[in-house]
């Protein structure tokens, strides 16, 4: 058990360490679309499309200063412990926010006035943020993506995300939240073809103060329909489908 999670540090140690060549490679983290941005023209406020994650980010959610962020005791043994487990997305848990959203397969976002649908190709999930006004509720069933409202900051919609379950983790490393997570996600449509999302972290539990993630870049996928990818309990525990009756 100690050779695995020695294994799972010196995977972290790494990523901490190749993260800034990978983000000087993708693009401005100030938000500013780079001085070759497609000419093409698109309404900021625009986030419909396919989007695909653009290749080389770190599997980490870092800092906006590509570093470890600062966490709780708690947080640290929960961290650790992770690293010894298994991820709970690999048997068939839906990903969660924003584990989802670093997703190396496609998502479509299909926006319209009183909500946003974001899809995912991955396990066939999916998400609504209201975009109607409501205010956010923190006491209803907790769920594995929570409940999103947002609202439109100039051109950067602004999604908050609260009453999640506690089954997820922050990202595909392992870094763990508690069941009083609040997301703040921030979509930004900096060009035609680039999309980017950050995320603040509020957990008091797992974290020492609220951090703000490293930008994530999204390149437009145009003409790609969502296939079907589920994930089908029975190959996460070894059973042969031939084993299932006919039609289940």
């Amino acid at each position: 058990m100690q050779d695995r999670f020695t294994c799972a540090t010196t995977l972290l140690a790494a990523v901490l360490s190749f993260a800034p060549a990978v983000f000087a490679q993708t693009g401005d983290q100030t938000g500013k679309p780079p001085a070759s941005a497609s000419a093409k023209t698109v309404s900021s406020k625009n986030l419909s499309g396919v989007w695909v994650g653009e290749k080389g980010q770190p599997p980490a959610l870092l800092t906006t200063l590509m570093e470890q962020p600062a966490m709780t005791d708690w947080g640290k043994e929960q961290l650790k412990a992770n690293m010894d487990g298994k991820d709970p997305h690999a048997r068939c848990n839906a990903a969660g926010v924003p584990p989802a959203d670093l997703t190396t397969q496609p998502i479509e976002i299909i926006q319209s006035e009183k909500r946003v649908l974001v899809l995912y190709e991955e396990f066939h999930d999916w998400r609504q943020i209201w975009t109607d006004g409501r205010a956010l509720v923190t006491d209803a069933d907790p769920t594995f993506n929570g409940i999103s409202v947002g609202k439109w900051d100039g051109d950067t919609l602004a999604v908050e995300t609260a009453d999640f379950n506690g089954r997820t983790w922050l990202d595909n490393v392992g870094h763990p939240h508690s069941r009083a997570l609040r997301v703040t996600e921030r979509f930004r449509r900096v060009d035609h073809d680039t999309l980017q999302i950050a995320f603040t972290i509020d957990d008091p539990k797992a974290y020492s103060a609220t951090w703000t993630t490293a930008t994530r870049i999204f390149k437009l996928k145009p003409g790609y329909r969502l296939q079907e990818n589920f994930c089908i309990p029975d190959d996460v525990i070894g059973i042969p489908a031939a084993a299932n009756p006919p039609g289940r």
